[in-house]
């Protein structure tokens, strides 16, 4: 679909130059960019390779200088990742569903289908189900009993959503999310070596034979408004109460969040994030890459911790986090500098002690 530049401009919020009635149908980087597209062009470092493209339109930094270019038109945005996510949405047209309900989805006679829903093929949604207006759900997607989705949702491709899970507006499922499977909970008749350990630090009394007692699942998910899951994500259903995610949080792809888990509003949650059992997480958080969160803490507002870092103890509001076990980033670093300076330090040691050993001989010989 093609779009003016007088129009894109206005969507973003920003000003251009040049002929805003030209129109463009997709976005490209300025050396590979053909006639039609918008260049990307939003840093000088960039500039060059609009006179390698074919673009006669291209969005540059806030204070470049138009004429300096050969183009017709181009936006200027002053934040360049900000002016990408209202440009990708322009462009995005969105997975290809159907108006209406396709013949060959299974829909529960008491599900509630809102106002300009669209429902793909082979997609199941059951009783008593509530699926809020303008709805999109893709191809092969299971809605378990009880459910209720708020207005403007897009769901992918092979979702999972078990019973009476509740979400709110605007949400957002990628491909092959489960949402509120049971939680990963166990117990043993005696005491396990598990909970020994808990209390000793490692040391072992005595060892038996120990076999699991799976707890249920009778809690359920709470997902507020403008939530996105990631692709084959995970969200536990909690035990007794449910487990939370608040307002504007997203989940990146493989993220594992487990039962009964609390997690605020607007944060982020990088890929392959493990958060296990009963965590609290409080607002804006920002966890890296492959951090680990250990069960049963609680971790501030604000707190950002860097990818891989593991996280076994409570982290207060603010705090900026790296390493296993979590650190002060700052400390972290240092710690890092020590260890790459051990090499030459045992070398000088072994300077040190190679001349302390030829004192003593040459002193044994006077």
């Amino acid at each position: 679909m093609a779009h003016r530049v007088d129009a894109i401009a206005q969507a973003l919020g920003a000003r251009f130059e040049g002929d805003g009635t030209l129109t463009v149908s997709g976005a490209s980087e300025p050396s590979s960019a053909k006639a039609g597209q918008i260049a990307l062009a939003m840093d000088p470092k960039y500039a060059a390779g609009l006179a390698k493209g074919e673009a006669r339109v291209a969005m540059l930094w806030e204070d470049a200088d138009f004429s300096a270019f050969d183009l017709d038109a181009a936006i200027f945005v002053p934040r360049p990742r900000l002016a990408m996510a209202g440009l990708s949405k322009v462009f995005d047209p969105g997975p290809e569903i159907a108006p209406g309900i396709h013949p060959s989805a299974v829909i529960d006679p008491s599900a509630e289908i809102g106002e300009g829903a669209a429902i793909g093929p082979f997609t199941y949604i059951g009783r008593g189900v509530k699926i809020g207006a303008q709805a999109r759900i893709s191809a092969q997607v299971f809605i378990a009993e009880g459910v209720q989705i708020g207005d403007d949702a897009l769901i992918h491709s092979g979702a999972r959503i078990m019973s009476y899970v509740r979400i709110g507006d605007r949400f957002i499922c990628n491909p092959n999310a489960v949402l509120g499977g049971d939680g990963f909970s166990f117990v043993t008749p005696e005491k396990s070596g598990v909970e020994e350990i808990r209390n000793t630090v490692g040391k072992r009394e005595e060892i038996h034979a120990q076999h699991w007692t799976r707890i249920h699942s009778l809690g359920t998910v709470i997902i507020g408004d403008d939530v996105e899951i990631g692709a084959n994500a995970t969200v536990d259903r909690g035990t007794v109460r449910a487990t939370k995610i608040g307002n504007g949080t997203k989940l990146d792809n493989l993220v594992c969040v487990g039962h009964n888990v609390q997690i605020g509003d607007d944060c982020m949650m990088c890929g392959q994030v493990g958060i296990a059992g009963s965590v609290k997480i409080g607002n804006r958080v920002v966890l890296g890459g492959q951090t680990g969160v250990s069960d049963n803490i609680f971790i501030g507002d604000d707190v950002i911790a860097g990818g891989s870092t593991k996280i076994f103890t409570n982290a207060p509001a603010g705090r900026v986090l790296l390493g296993s076990p979590a650190v002060k980033m700052e400390t972290q670093v240092e710690i890092q500098k020590s260890i790459r300076r051990l090499p030459r330090l045992f070398a000088q040691f072994a300077d040190l002690r190679k001349t302390v050993a030829e004192l003593r001989d040459n002193k044994g010989t006077e």
